[in-house]
């Protein structure tokens, strides 16, 4: 069996505050093959962003294992982790924040390149520059403008052929659509599934829209309060949920015909505190099938079948 390209074993990030410690991301353990897209939904606060920004080294990790091509990233030093960044890339979530206002197109695209000596001479760059501009939907007469003169949708480019610079395996994407129109959302997406097709990129898809991570993904991981609750390849997890946090948010998706109506699971109840959890279902004070084992007992992960996973005592 081959090795995934990257693997997470018992992953923690725990913040502390006044009143404890909020836990983030709490034992997370997720694999990705080269090639393939496992996206990550859940509602706002569950834990996705952090959980990209730890896996990356952004935010070091309070416990757990980041496997890259099988070796533990939290072990390398300072340059060892300097080369990795060559191998994993990030595009963040809002182009309006995530790109230097005094550099011009040009020069944001170029700057891996230096930082990572990848080009030697400055025709080389001009050239690579150009490319990845091609390559992402950017004209070249944007290469001398600022990020303010351009919409959401060229901003948004101009962070992917920044990620793609350096010809990384791994890219974290951390809601890259959200921020932009429906109709600059689709071109984004088609042209991130073009490049992972062109160039075998393996990505962590971030989202809250359940549509679009149905769109990109062959497998999705469903986040609650910093912990895994199912995890399963898109068309299964679609059509068969299991875990009641699941059928809730795909209850919630709207049917694009006219008369046809989806019947809701409404989530009642008060959202359980990160900081300082009790054991027990995080999902139990909020679930229709609550008992008092729920409380009580951490759910066990169920197998629903050899690629479908849930972490609950209904099964």
């Amino acid at each position: 069996m081959s090795i995934p390209l990257l693997e997470t074993k018992g992953l923690k990030k725990y913040f502390k505050t006044k009143k404890g410690y909020l836990h983030a991301v709490d034992d997370i353990n997720i694999k990705i093959n080269e090639g393939q897209t496992l996206g990550v939904v859940g509602e706002s606060g569950c834990g996705k962003s952090t959980l990209g920004r730890t896996i990356l080294r952004l935010i070091e990790p309070t416990e757990g294992e980041v496997n890259f091509e099988g070796e533990n990233i939290f072990k390398y030093n300072g340059d060892r982790m300097k080369n990795m960044r060559k191998k994993m890339q990030i595009i963040f979530q809002d182009p309006y924040a995530s790109l230097n206002p005094r550099m011009t197109v040009g020069q944001i695209i170029a700057e891996p390149l230096y930082v990572s000596k990848i080009t030697k001479t400055k025709q080389e760059t001009n050239n690579r520059v150009h490319e990845l501009m091609e390559k992402v939907g950017l004209a070249e007469r944007y290469e001398n403008v600022y990020p303010h003169e351009l919409d959401g949708g060229r901003r948004q480019r101009i962070g992917i052929a920044r990620a793609i610079s350096v010809n990384p395996k791994f890219i974290v994407c951390d809601e890259p659509v959200s921020a932009l129109d429906v109709s600059i959302q689709a071109q984004i997406l088609n042209l991130m599934m073009d490049l992972q097709e062109e160039q075998n990129f393996t990505y962590l898809f971030i989202t809250h829209d359940l549509s679009v991570v149905k769109h990109i993904s062959d497998e999705i991981v469903v986040m609650y309060l910093g912990k895994c609750v199912e995890k399963a390849p898109s068309r299964e997890l679609y059509k068969n949920p299991k875990h009641p946090y699941t059928q809730a948010l795909l209850s919630a998706i709207p049917i694009p015909k006219l008369g046809q109506k989806r019947a809701k699971n409404i989530i009642k109840g008060e959202v359980l505190s990160p900081i300082n959890p009790t054991s027990g279902c995080r999902f139990a004070l909020r679930c229709p099938h609550f008992s008092n084992e729920c409380a009580k007992i951490d759910p066990p992960i169920r197998k629903i079948n050899e690629n479908h996973f849930v972490f609950c005592n209904l099964y």
